[in-house]
């Protein structure tokens, strides 16, 4: 369904992750408590937050390289096959052509 208008699902999982991470960004700095324990508070929260994004980046990265590999083997295994069929199909054209023609 949101597909169909444009957003993937790597889109969809980043906006809910910038959205978690400026509210809590904003929840932090709204929070009845020191200066001190409100940065030692940020540096943790940068910290799981710099860890998620590189997961999500890492895991990505991962299925990309996976759907790439599994390209690659298809058009080694396929890409005769397929050039072949081209192939006839040039030939069967070509045949048909000249037999219309032969008609005229």
């Amino acid at each position: 369904m949101y597909e169909e208008k444009n957003f993937s699902t790597g889109s969809m999982i980043l906006s809910f992750l910038v959205g978690g991470i400026v509210g809590a960004g904003i929840a932090l700095l709204t929070a009845p408590q020191s200066g001190r324990e409100t940065r030692e508070k940020i540096g943790e929260f940068a910290g799981d937050a710099k860890d998620k994004i590189w997961n999500v980046g890492h895991n990505a990265k991962l299925k990309i390289a996976d759907t790439l590999s599994r390209g690659r083997e298809f058009v080694e295994e396929k890409g005769p096959a397929i050039h072949g069929a081209v192939e006839a199909g040039k030939k069967a054209m070509e045949e048909e052509k000249a037999r219309l023609h032969s008609r005229a």
